[in-house]
């Protein structure tokens, strides 16, 4: 009889009615089971969450920095098994998914040093004005409520850390749903938890069909929800709840901008490696994969082979053998949906130079140029491993059609000059600019998200941190200031 993997109720084991089965996206092969919460169960959990709200913020600091130190210490004893766990159920190359666990327990190691320096406190003299004699003000930050983190399947463990960390650091319970494909790794976040000192009830980690997620979502006990995923469902959230707090990470059309300075073989030599690289890595699923490469008339035509040539090098196949740059998407139904884009834009002229065939859930890493402006590949977020390449002239027209996409999460921008790259902060509509390199580089401790369609709210811990609690102020009255 298969055995199946438990979910974490209010800290502890549980097991519900139902299950659902995971499965391999490379090969269809079995990887678990997993039980999944009645109804009863979900309403345990938030009663729970909701019933520990004043304990866990009054936690002493010490307590919530210790488990998550322990978490990021056991999260490295652990690499390689939660490694191949990622890879398995969501078809991730084993060397990316090494990858995702070295920067989780990087998110759990920024939690606990924030943990220890967070709210304390900033103090303010009000006799600034002749009414404020003898007033100090102190400011502090406390929870908002209990935290729904809602997570997607690109990055299964640490966009579920990016939820889980920061709630624990504050002292706010979290019930975190992971996605439905990729539940396991989030899941087991729930073992190291559990070994933790924290208070019952303040982390549920629940598998709970999409279906049933809108009652969740209206719950008035649950008033922060953290989602990340796509425009239409984030959007939907946040309309069906306009007074609770809502972090949406939605995704984007990444945009590597390479200006005429940047002109160099070796420049160009960097910059195709880098774009093909992380057009292509988690199987172009990641918000800030490289999906349109904007270069400059004076660079382009000797960037386009070098391009092209870097994209048919990456190494495509099984995602369990270390030298696999490429592997499958999540699932066929993903990969049936990026051929039909690429399809409709080679249909209405759009030059195909690498790529286009779809095997299964993998799909051929895919380059292409002059794709026409009213495409769905030209307005939206592929979500796989293709790429467009668009002449300019200069640097305006490129800055331009950057912002010409309905996303702005982050942008590249290959340029030597200072002044260019200070000029890019100021004009480009994004969530973060990256200088000399691809869209795709994030460090989980600075402040990630996105303008315009891309979200509302910031990610990185100790951003996540302040989204997720409110300030408060204590005015002392009467003091020799």
């Amino acid at each position: 009889m298969t055995s199946t993997t438990a979910f974490w109720l209010a800290g502890r084991e549980a097991t519900g009615d139902d299950r659902f089965d995971v499965t391999s996206p490379w090969d269809g092969r079995h990887v678990a089971s997993v039980s999944v919460p009645t109804d009863a169960q979900v309403e345990e959990a938030v009663a729970a969450a909701h019933a520990v709200v004043e304990e866990f913020a009054a936690t002493p600091a010490h307590v919530r920095a210790a488990a998550l130190d322990h978490v990021s210490k056991r999260l490295t004893e652990r690499t390689e098994e939660i490694a191949q766990l990622i890879s398995a159920e969501n078809g991730k190359p084993i060397k990316w998914a090494r990858g995702e666990v070295g920067r989780a327990v990087s998110v759990f190691r920024f939690a606990a040093e924030e943990a220890r320096r967070f709210n304390g406190g900033e103090a303010q003299r009000l006799d600034t004005d002749g009414g404020g004699v003898g007033r100090l003000a102190l400011t502090r930050r406390f929870p908002k409520g209990v935290v729904l983190g809602i997570a997607p399947f690109n990055f299964p463990l640490n966009l579920c850390a990016h939820k889980v960390a920061p709630a624990i650091a504050v002292g706010a319970p979290i019930i975190l749903k992971p996605a439905p494909a990729t539940p396991l790794s989030g899941l087991i976040l729930g073992e190291l938890l559990a070994e933790t000192e924290l208070p019952a009830g303040s982390w549920s980690i629940l598998p709970v069909a999409n279906d049933k997620m809108p009652a969740l979502v209206q719950d008035d006990r649950l008033p922060v929800i953290s989602f990340t995923g796509s425009d239409k469902v984030g959007y939907a959230i946040m309309d069906s709840v306009p007074r609770k707090h809502c972090t949406l990470e939605l995704g984007g059309n990444g945009a590597a901008v390479v200006l005429a300075d940047w002109a160099s073989e070796a420049d160009l030599d960097w910059a195709a490696t880098r774009i093909a690289t992380f057009s292509n890595y988690q199987g172009g699923q990641s918000c800030i994969s490289v999906q349109r490469v904007i270069a400059d008339a004076a660079v382009h035509d000797r960037l386009l082979p070098k391009i092209v040539a870097a994209v048919e090098a990456q190494v495509t196949g099984d995602p369990s053998d270390a030298t696999t740059d490429v592997g499958p998407l999540v699932s066929e139904d993903a990969a049936k949906r990026v051929e039909s884009w690429v399809d409709e834009a080679v249909s209405a002229g759009a030059k195909l130079l690498a790529g286009g065939k779809r095997d299964g859930a993998s799909y051929a890493p895919t380059v292409l140029t002059e794709v026409p402006a009213g495409t769905t590949l030209a307005c939206e977020e592929v979500f796989g491993p293709v790429l467009t390449v668009q002449k300019v002239d200069g640097e305006a027209e490129a800055f331009a059609a950057v912002n010409s996409s309905k996303y702005g999460l982050q942008a590249g921008v290959f340029t030597h000059d200072l002044q260019t790259a200070f000029r890019a902060h100021r004009a480009l509509e994004v969530g973060g600019v990256i200088i000399g390199d691809v869209p795709s580089y994030r460090a989980d401790q600075m402040p990630y998200g996105g303008a315009k369609a891309s979200g509302v709210g910031r990610e990185g811990v100790r951003y996540a941190m302040d989204d997720y609690t409110y300030e408060r102020v204590l005015v002392l009255t009467g003091l020799a200031l």
